[in-house]
């Protein structure tokens, strides 16, 4: 009889063994997947980081570039708030760039 409470004593030990070290588990296992949501989050948050370092650059070269826009024309004589005259080349229906080398690129027959 003293045989079969010990076995007894010996499967509830077991038991409480297995679930203390099932919980361990388990809490390792949640301390573990917080971890990885913690390094998602962060790996996240640097990207997004990254991403706006990358267009406050790009808005600080396009805010260089219209400085150096208005600040390179001059104003019409005629008209004291007009536009600065354009230097680029004069489009005609065909959009095609006129130039002084004559029809295609080519330069005119001597």
């Amino acid at each position: 009889m003293q045989a079969v409470k010990d076995k007894l004593h010996d499967m509830s030990e077991m038991r409480k063994v297995k679930a203390e070290a099932k919980a361990e588990e388990k809490a390792e296992k949640e301390l573990a997947k917080a971890r990885m949501d913690i390094a998602h989050e962060v790996r996240m948050a640097k990207e997004a980081e990254a991403e706006m370092e990358l267009h406050v650059s790009k808005a600080g070269v396009r805010a260089q570039r219209e400085i150096e826009k208005h600040t390179n024309q001059k104003p019409n004589a005629n008209h004291s708030n007009a536009a600065a005259t354009d230097t680029g080349p004069i489009y005609h229906d065909h959009h095609h760039p006129t130039t002084t080398t004559g029809a295609a690129g080519r330069a005119p027959p001597s």
